[in-house]
């Protein structure tokens, strides 16, 4: 095992658009190290945006649908005297972030049959319009916390 750096840390903003989320996005979006790729997949995707909404910059509607994504809420299993609860707690920003971009990913990942840089393109402009895969997905964590109010006081 080699040793985990928290990527963040280290984090340098990425080359286009010199923003630090996009560069975060790229590393989660990379598969087998292979950075290149992953850039090159991003920066088709935001193209692709580019070209569909020419009035709106590509980088400010994916850090729009990523912002549009994160949960507020979601909940936690605790075990209380041997049943566990479904507990609703709020999320710290930084797991905010990471949810949000894992679901967008999944989303992607799920999808088949065309090319990865025009389903990123879809997925983002979805949930930069509020609809989508990953608004799903949020919307679901928010109605589960919602649901499960009632064991909000185990909460601690």
């Amino acid at each position: 095992m080699g040793k985990i750096t928290a990527s963040r840390t280290q984090l340098r903003p990425d080359a286009k658009y010199g923003s630090l989320l996009a560069s975060k996005f790229i590393n989660c979006l990379m598969w087998d190290g292979k950075k290149a790729v992953a850039q090159g997949v991003f920066y088709d995707a935001l193209d692709e945006i580019g070209r569909r909404q020419p009035d709106l910059s590509p980088i400010e509607v994916f850090e729009q649908a990523v912002e549009n994504v994160k949960p507020l809420i979601e909940v936690r299993s605790k075990r209380v005297g041997g049943a566990s609860y479904q507990v609703p707690m709020q999320v710290n920003r930084q797991r905010q972030q990471s949810l949000a971009i894992r679901w967008v990913l999944n989303a992607v990942r799920d999808k088949k049959g065309r090319p990865t840089y025009l389903k990123l393109a879809d997925e983002l402009l979805a949930a930069y319009n509020k609809e989508g895969v990953a608004i799903t997905k949020r919307e679901n964590t928010h109605k589960m916390a919602d649901a499960n109010k009632a064991f909000a006081h185990f909460a601690w």
